[in-house]
């Protein structure tokens, strides 16, 4: 593998970090610890705030996103705990990854590996978005004693199929056409869309970028938890989707859950879709609070 994987080149990684730094600069709201984190894959980037000695909680993005998707909620949740926001290693951001992750057990091994690092002990809350919330709940199936609490916030398939015209329209903006990376938040984000303009433009704008300058590369993708993988899970759970949700029927869902797993905690957020972390910040921040000092 190259030194600037998983970027296209050495140019398009410089090209993408410059980005990201003006975006951290702007967008980030609090101070943090910025800390490279050894593990066996390399180096995982972490923003680390709240009070020393609080108790832990990780936040872990979707796929193609960075710690700076938790900007609308970092200042919330960093005023009891002690977050830990990540870079996934092997995807854009600072993390510096050197031996790619091919398997559902390498990313959980790393995982693993980077809880060891950060000194984080086996009472960790975390919360998973997306892509990060299917890992995050692989993870619990695997590791169950390092968990606390866990919150997975639409994730990746895990509960339902991962609709086709998600599929189709996430490979044509794959591409880095302009045209498509548009067509794809407009739809995936609507709500935010009708809401705020510029903070639309920003998410089109940081995923043209993304695309333009990441390899295409092997990901590994979401798959649905049968129903006694999702009664296994034991921890106090909170699963939370938008009722506009685009990659898969939010109400179907729900409804799966409360029929195979009714210990799960599970929360439809109104007027938004897989953008309710934004649209719907303050009221998803109040849940997430509320469930974790439950």
């Amino acid at each position: 593998m190259t030194a600037f994987y998983p970027y296209r080149s050495l140019a398009a990684k410089e090209t993408y970090l410059s980005f990201y730094d003006s975006r951290s600069a702007k967008e980030w709201p609090i101070h943090s610890e910025n800390r490279m984190a050894p593990t066996s894959f390399g180096q995982t980037f972490v923003r680390i705030s709240g009070p020393a000695g609080a108790p832990p909680l990780v936040l872990l993005p979707g796929m193609t996103a960075t710690s700076l998707l938790w900007s609308p909620n970092i200042r919330a949740f960093s005023e009891a705990y002690r977050t830990f926001a990540i870079d996934p290693i092997g995807d854009v951001g600072r993390s510096e990854c050197r031996r790619p992750l091919r398997c559902l057990k390498d990313h959980l091994v790393w995982l693993d590996e980077l809880f060891n690092t950060l000194e984080l002990g086996d009472s960790v809350n975390i919360v998973g978005m997306s892509h990060g919330g299917w890992l995050t709940c692989q993870f619990a199936l695997s590791f169950p004693k390092r968990l606390n609490k866990m919150i997975l916030l639409a994730p990746g398939a895990t509960v339902q199929r991962t609709s086709v015209e998600f599929m189709i329209r996430g490979a044509l903006a794959a591409t880095g056409s302009r045209h498509f990376v548009r067509a794809l938040v407009h739809w995936l984000f609507a709500d935010l869309a009708r809401k705020n303009q510029i903070r639309t433009d920003a998410a089109v704008d940081g995923m043209l970028r993304t695309f333009q300058c990441m390899q295409l590369r092997r990901v590994i993708t979401p798959t649905v938890l049968k129903d006694h993988e999702l009664r296994s899970l034991r921890m106090p759970t909170l699963y939370m989707v938008g009722e506009h949700e685009k990659i898969y029927a939010a109400q179907k869902a729900m409804l799966r859950l409360k029929k195979v797993a009714p210990q799960i905690t599970a929360e439809m957020i109104p007027g938004a879709g897989h953008d309710f972390t934004i649209v719907q910040a303050e009221m998803v921040n109040r849940k997430v609070l509320d469930f974790l000092a439950y």
